[in-house]
Order: C-alpha cells, then sequence, then structure tokens
C-alpha cells in the first residue's frame, strides 16, 4: 500500500507540496525501526495509541508504564502491556477488531518525536506477557512505516514524576480514586470492589473531580 493515497496527493497539489511530500517519504518513512528510534522506544514511559472501530470511528489513549514498557523484539516488531484500566477496553477492543494501530511517542524535554504505524494483535496467553507485571494482556505490533516528526509545535515540559499507578515488580498498584466513588464501587469486578471497601468512605462524584482538578486522583 502506497504510503499516500489520492487524498493526500490532492492536498499536496493544491499547496505545492507533492515534490517535499515525496522527498520526505524517501529521507524518513522506513518499514522498520533504526538504532536511534530502538533506543528512543526504549526510553519512553509513556506513548500515545490510535485505534479503530469497525465503523471507521477512530479513539486515542495514553499508555503510559515504567521506562522500556514498549518492548522492540525486534527492528519490526513492538509489543506492549495493557494494564489495569477503567474496563472499556476500547483499544484492545478494536485492535482485536481492525488489527490497525497508530503509536506516538515524545519526548516533551528535548522535544522529539517517533511515529509509528502497525498491524497489531492483543492477547492474554502471549509469552512475553509474564515479563510485564501487572499486565492483563500484550499487544503484539508488527511495525509497517516508522518516522520522526519535526519538533518544531512541541510545547517543553518537564519531567516531575513517573506515575504512582505503573504496577511495581510484583504487578501490584495502589486503587485509582475513581474506584473508590460511591457510584462507580457496586459496578466494579469482586476484586476491586473488597479493595474500595477496605479504602474507607466512598467518593461523591464532585469530590472526584475535585481531586481530579487539583492533580491528586
Amino acid at each position: 500500500m502506497s504510503f499516500y493515497d489520492e487524498h493526500h496527493l490532492e492536498l499536496q497539489e493544491r499547496f505545492q507540496s507533492r515534490d517535499l511530500a515525496s522527498a520526505l517519504e524517501f529521507a524518513i518513512v522506513h518499514r522498520s525501526l533504526d538504532e536511534e528510534a530502538i533506543d528512543f522506544i526504549g526510553r519512553r514511559e509513556f506513548f500515545f495509541l490510535t485505534t479503530v472501530r469497525p465503523d471507521g470511528q477512530p479513539t486515542v489513549s495514553h499508555k503510559g508504564g515504567p521506562p522500556g514498557f514498549v518492548k522492540v523484539v525486534d527492528p519490526t516488531t513492538l509489543v506492549f502491556p495493557s494494564y489495569d484500566g477503567n474496563g472499556m477496553f476500547l483499544s484492545m477492543g478494536n485492535i482485536a477488531a481492525t488489527t490497525k494501530i497508530g503509536m506516538l511517542f515524545i519526548d516533551f524535554e528535548t522535544p522529539h518525536r517517533v511515529r509509528v504505524h502497525a498491524d497489531a494483535t492483543v492477547s492474554a496467553d502471549d509469552p512475553l506477557l509474564e515479563e510485564f507485571p501487572g499486565a492483563q494482556m500484550l499487544v503484539r505490533a508488527n511495525i509497517t512505516e516508522s518516522f520522526i516528526n519535526c519538533p518544531r509545535y512541541i510545547a517543553k515540559h518537564e519531567r516531575l514524576a513517573a506515575s504512582p499507578y505503573v504496577p511495581d515488580t510484583d504487578g501490584d498498584a495502589p486503587l485509582p480514586a475513581w474506584k473508590k466513588m460511591s457510584d462507580i464501587r457496586p459496578f466494579l469486578p469482586p476484586g476491586d470492589q473488597q479493595r474500595a471497601a477496605a479504602a474507607g468512605p466512598g467518593l461523591t462524584i464532585k469530590e472526584y473531580t475535585e481531586l481530579v482538578a487539583r492533580g491528586e486522583a
């Protein structure tokens, strides 16, 4: 499949960037990861994941973990864990349905970014799953395209701390505040219901949103 389709080409012609787009495709778009990209991805604590529903509706989500939680198996294969979430399984369900994903890795401090397009599968039985404590499933991504992007519009940010909710080496993680909401507790899986009950009085939605606004959730 071509990197550009007729819609891209039409816009490139309109804005007189056809030759530029062709040159950039030749210069930066690769079918595998080079050593620089492998090193860059291997040091990231988060990335943004796009997936697509069968009806064509895309969604994007933030995925985080310890540094290197996205593992480069080889230059054409990445794996990453699906940790406990909100139970909706939007990204994982979309991957199971349509397989197409986009991954955006950003270093906001440098700044720098790498984009990856891939065909992916999701499994609760992947042989590498045990290497990711706390993961429910593992996504295996077969890279179709990888390229760097100009960082000029990335606002610089300073890293302050890792997320306290990243599972530890035993796979344990604190109970998130939203699972302590009184209106949510009855619908949690049994194990989480017990943990929420042990955490004390439930939160109201207003109390939870105030925690979020203060960065304390």
